[in-house]
């Protein structure tokens, strides 16, 4: 099973092109809900990161990510010591699934992270996907789900530019088009990152 990663910046589409190669068969976890898991079921985890940022991150004894996002993206080396603490466990999770399930009938084992290149993970995974898109675009996505403009700035300083990105990976999708045309692009890799020795047909997209 070829373990792949995907990546890309703020609002390129990275998620949507998890959904699609979920759907076409392969097994998926995204970093992210990694990172959510740990914060919430393992406490040496919690406990790490409460004492990297203090008490008040606990709301209802919960670690409350909107309130740790706040303290370190104002802060580089808080964030910088953040992902040093985050980010071997999540490698570690991450080894973990693909070893649980690598023996099973599943075309593709697939990771969604967005500093896959910024913390040097890439290594790790037999083909990198970046998902590209226009900044404008980016910034209008970004937008419609309603978060301010001046965060996309913020978050997007602690990543690499698009460009430096798509010349990284192994492949590149480019979001600037329809769903549709992002489906049937994500297929073709799809069938070319499974079949390398077939000649992929596209499928059409289901209702969404």
């Amino acid at each position: 099973m070829r373990k792949v990663a995907v990546t890309g910046g703020l609002a390129c589409g990275k998620t949507t092109v998890c959904r699609f190669l979920k759907e076409f068969g392969a097994f998926v976890i995204s970093a992210d809900t990694i990172v959510h898991q740990l914060l919430s079921e393992d406490k040496a985890t919690a406990n790490a990161v409460i004492d990297l940022l203090g008490p008040g991150i606990v709301r209802s004894n919960t670690i409350d990510r909107i309130e740790v996002a706040k303290r370190v993206f104002g802060d580089p080396s808080l964030l910088e010591a953040l992902e040093k603490l985050l980010h071997p466990r999540v490698h570690q999770e991450v080894f973990r699934l693909y070893e649980e399930v690598r023996t099973k009938d599943i075309p593709l084992f697939v990771v969604e992270i967005p500093l896959l290149f910024e913390v040097k993970m890439d290594s790790d995974y037999d083909a990198t996907i970046a998902v590209v898109s226009s900044e404008a675009l980016c910034r209008a996505r970004f937008a419609n789900v309603g978060k301010a403009g001046d965060d996309f700035d913020i978050r997007s300083k602690r990543q690499l530019p698009l460009d430096e990105k798509a010349k990284r990976a192994t492949y590149v999708l480019v979001n600037n088009g329809t769903l549709k045309e992002l489906y049937q692009a994500t297929c073709v890799l799809f069938k070319s990152l499974t079949n390398p020795q077939k000649e992929p047909q596209v499928d059409e997209p289901r209702n969404r």
